[in-house]
C-alpha cells in the first residue's frame, strides 16, 4: 500500500512532503496532458507524493480553459506520458479528479447550456478564466469572468455524474496513476453539496447534515467500487469560503464528513487549509478531533513552510505536508528543506498558461 501509519517523529520531512494539486493551464487541444507538463511532474518526483492538478471528469465538470480532462482516450494517452515520466523517476503520481459544478462558464459547457450545482445560486464576484478568443495556452491570453448563472441538478442526474467519477477513476488507473484524489474542497461540485449555504435542496440530497453529505459519500464509494479504497483520497477545505461556498457550522460538518469517510475506509484526507491573507487559523483542538475520528493517512495544505510542517508532524495532527506555491519554483523543494537551503520564489504572472517560462525552467539547487 502507498500509505502506511507513519511512526511520528522518526521519518524525515524529506520523506512526507506532497506536491499538492496546482491549475497551470497548460493542456494542449482536446484538454490533453502534453510532453512539457509531462517533464514539469517528473522534475519534482522527489516528493513523497504528487497529487495533479484538477482533472475535469467530463466537460460540464471544467470550469477553466486550458485545463486537462480524463474522458477521451487522448486523454488518457496524455496522461499516460505524464505517470511514465514521474515512475521513471522515482514518483508517485495521483490524479485529482474535478468537476467544478458551478464555477463554471457556457462558454466552457457542451451546448452552451448553464453550468450545473447543488443548488441555483450564483456566487457574486467568482470569476473563471476563459479562452474567449481561442488563442490557446502558450498565449497566456484570456479573460477572467463572472460564472455562469447555474441550475440545479435534478434527481435523475445525480447518478449520471456519480457515474462519471468512477469511469474517470478507472481512465487515471488505466493512465497509469497510483490512485486518485476527489476534489471535494475550494467551492466546487461535492463542497457545494455539503456546504448548508451553497445547498438549498429539499429533497434527499439537501437539508440535513447526513443528506448535504450524501453526495460526497456516494461519489466515494463509487470511486471505490471502481479502483479500491486503499487508491481513493480526498480534499476537504473546512474553513475556506474559496468560490463563495460557506457552511454554518463548518467544524461539526466537515468532523462529520471525516466520519462517513473514516467508515468507508479510504487512504487519505487532504485538508486545505485557508492559504490567505489574514485568513481564520484552524483551531489545534479541530486538528485533533479530526485525527481521533479519522483512522487513515491525513494530509494538510496552506501555506507551510518547514518549522510549521514540522510542528504539525511532531504534534500528530497530519501524517503528510502539501507544499503548495514553493514547488513551482523549486523541483528540487525537499532537498532544499533538507538542507535548509534558499528557495527561489515563483514568478505569479507565469502561474497560468504560457509555455516553458515559469514552468519547467527554475533551477535546481547546486
Amino acid at each position: 500500500m502507498l500509505f502506511e501509519n507513519y511512526a511520528l517523529n522518526t521519518v524525515a520531512l524529506k520523506n512526507r512532503i506532497v506536491m499538492p494539486p496546482m491549475t497551470r493551464s497548460r493542456a494542449g487541444a482536446g484538454d490533453v496532458a502534453t510532453d512539457m507538463m509531462a517533464e514539469y511532474y517528473a522534475q519534482r518526483a522527489s516528493a513523497g507524493l504528487i497529487i495533479s492538478e484538477g482533472t475535469q471528469i467530463s466537460q460540464q465538470g471544467q470550469g477553466y480553459a486550458w485545463t486537462p480532462g480524463m474522458y477521451t482516450e487522448s486523454q488518457i494517452a496524455g496522461w499516460k506520458k505524464v505517470t511514465d515520466a514521474v515512475h521513471q523517476a522515482g514518483g508517485k503520481i495521483f490524479a485529482q479528479l474535478w468537476h467544478v459544478g458551478r464555477v463554471s462558464h457556457t462558454v466552457l459547457q457542451p451546448g452552451n447550456a448553464a453550468p450545473v450545482s447543488s443548488s441555483a445560486i450564483q456566487a457574486e464576484g467568482v470569476k473563471v478564466f476563459v479562452d474567449v478568443k481561442g488563442c490557446g495556452p502558450e498565449s497566456g491570453v484570456g479573460e477572467m469572468l463572472q460564472h455562469a448563472m447555474p441550475r440545479a441538478l435534478t434527481l435523475e442526474e445525480i447518478p449520471g455524474i456519480v457515474n462519471d467519477y468512477a469511469q474517470a477513476a478507472r481512465n487515471a488507473i488505466a493512465a497509469g496513476f497510483d490512485g486518485i484524489e476527489l476534489h471535494g474542497a475550494n467551492g466546487y461540485l461535492i463542497n457545494q453539496f455539503i456546504d448548508s449555504q451553497a445547498n438549498l435542496r429539499d429533497d434527499e440530497y439537501g437539508g440535513s447534515l447526513q443528506n448535504r453529505l450524501r453526495f460526497m459519500k456516494e461519489v466515494v464509494t463509487a470511486v471505490s467500487d471502481a479502483i479500491g479504497k486503499d487508491r481513493v483520497g480526498i480534499r476537504l477545505a473546512p474553513l475556506t469560503t474559496l468560490m463563495g461556498s460557506r457552511d454554518d457550522t463548518p467544524e461539526a460538518t466537515y468532523l462529520a464528513a471525516a466520519s462517513v469517510l473514516n467508515a468507508l475506509g479510504i487512504a487519505y484526507i487532504h485538508i486545505a487549509e485557508a492559504d490567505w491573507e489574514d485568513a481564520p487559523v484552524m483551531p489545534a483542538a479541530f486538528k485533533e478531533a479530526l485525527r481521533l475520528i479519522f483512522r487513515g493517512t491525513l494530509i494538510y495544505s496552506g501555506k507551510y513552510n518547514k518549522a510549521r510542517a514540522e510542528e504539525a508532524l511532531s504534534k500528530g495532527w497530519a501524517d503528510l505536508i502539501g507544499f503548495g506555491r514553493p514547488f513551482i519554483a523549486n523541483p528540487d523543494l525537499p532537498y532544499r528543506l533538507q538542507n535548509d537551503l534558499p528557495l527561489n520564489q515563483p514568478v505569479k504572472e507565469q502561474f497560468f498558461g504560457g509555455g516553458k517560462a515559469g514552468y519547467i525552467d527554475y533551477p535546481r539547487a547546486k
